[in-house]
């Protein structure tokens, strides 16, 4: 993550502890020698891989002698990197903001001094006074950031709305950060969105109409990647972003196959959608990169284990047949099949199932127009009047 930061690391400290110190995070002792690597190595900020309280992040600071982020700051960093599109900007300084609330704090006696030593109002010294307005200005801005992102999850319902009228089912890519979504969006979609081996490339959601060479249709939509232990409060501030996971109709979930840890990062995300209250939803798992495993063998064996699954390469484009046809059969299954005979004054019934269903069989009879036809719920009554046994 800090190389993706833009960070170069000079140097790493490992530590194992029962239980975090309260006013250190990894005791004073260790801060001192925090202190003795920053000076021998020149680096001019410490990194903690986990999240710190204020008060340890103060601490740690003061005896660094330099600036020390925690793992939420961190990616913080890094999401205000990524971020191109006006929403992703509001997402990413809303996070910012939540963060930095409980750590506006008095800094010694420069917000601490004392107005007077009469008692009473006198004692109000002008650093508290700004200390104050510091943190009426955060929540003013905070609540009116919510109130903007409100405006946007609003503008994406109507849309949502939109696309439900033209009753195609839709899809999400979700995944671990750097699993390859974006490149397998780019090869089902047909898009250029931009994905490079970094953590968090995808900030603000695509979608794309997806033509499955005219088996099936969908809505496909590209998702920001999870995270292992992901912070509530980043879950919250993109909320707007998240709701297209929320939204959809399945999930396909890419996991980097070739990673040393890909299980516990394919837990990462059953849990982060757990957390969004998507877990029972249809999920296609995609054991993605399986051009860089030699254990193919090992491959088959995952696959053959997880229910509605394939393995394929994104970048090579190796195995996206296989992945198609899974698409297709979760949302045939999503489908009501219908056997009818419509009549041929009824041409736009016959249109509509080519156009917004999967037309099976078709048949000129002199009664009708014969179709045996897979169609969404919605459109399945418009048809029944028809149907045949």
């Amino acid at each position: 993550m800090a190389e993706s930061a833009g960070l170069l690391v000079v140097d790493e400290m490992h530590l194992h502890r029962y239980e975090p110190d309260p006013r250190y995070f990894i005791g004073k002792g260790n801060a001192e020698e925090v202190y003795m690597r920053v000076q021998d190595a020149g680096a001019d900020v410490v990194i903690v891989g986990e999240d710190l309280s204020p008060t340890q992040q103060r601490n740690l600071s003061d005896a660094a002698t330099v600036e020390v982020i925690d793992r939420t700051q961190l990616i913080l960093n890094i999401f205000a990197q990524r971020a191109r599109t006006a929403e992703g900007n509001l997402q990413v300084e809303l996070a910012q903001l939540q963060y930095l609330l409980p750590r506006l704090t008095g800094r010694g006696t420069q917000m601490s001094r004392i107005g007077g030593s009469g008692g009473g109002l006198a004692t109000r010294g002008p650093g508290e006074t700004k200390l104050e307005t510091d943190r009426r200005r955060v929540r003013s801005r905070i609540a009116a950031l919510n109130n903007e992102l409100d405006e946007v999850v609003q503008h994406r319902q109507v849309q949502n709305r939109s696309r439900r009228k033209l009753l195609v089912p839709s899809a999400s890519l979700v995944g671990y950060t750097s699993a390859g979504k974006s490149t397998l969006m780019n090869l089902l979609a047909g898009t250029d969105v931009s994905a490079h081996e970094r953590l968090f490339e995808t900030l603000d959601p695509t979608t794309r109409r997806v033509e499955m060479e005219g088996q099936c249709t969908l809505m496909l939509s590209d998702t920001v990647g999870f995270l292992r232990n992901l912070p509530h409060h980043l879950i919250a501030a993109f909320r707007a972003t998240l709701e297209e996971v929320t939204e959809a109709d399945f999930l396909i979930h890419v996991v980097d196959a070739s990673h040393h840890f890909f299980q516990k990062q394919h837990e990462a995300v059953l849990e982060v959608l757990d957390e969004l209250g998507v877990k029972g939803k249809p999920v296609i798992t995609v054991f993605n990169k399986s051009d860089l495993i030699h254990d193919q063998y090992e491959l088959r064996r995952l696959v053959a284990d997880t229910p509605n699954a394939c393995y394929m390469s994104a970048h090579t484009g190796e195995g996206l047949k296989y992945l198609q046809r899974l698409i297709c059969k979760v949302i045939g299954e999503m489908m009501n099949r219908i056997e009818a005979i419509i009549p041929y004054e009824r041409g736009d019934l016959l249109a509509m199932c080519h156009d917004r269903g999967r037309v099976i069989a078709q048949e000129y009879l002199p009664e009708g127009i014969y179709v045996q036809v897979e169609i969404s719920p919605d459109l399945a009554d418009k048809i029944t009047p028809y149907a045949i046994d």
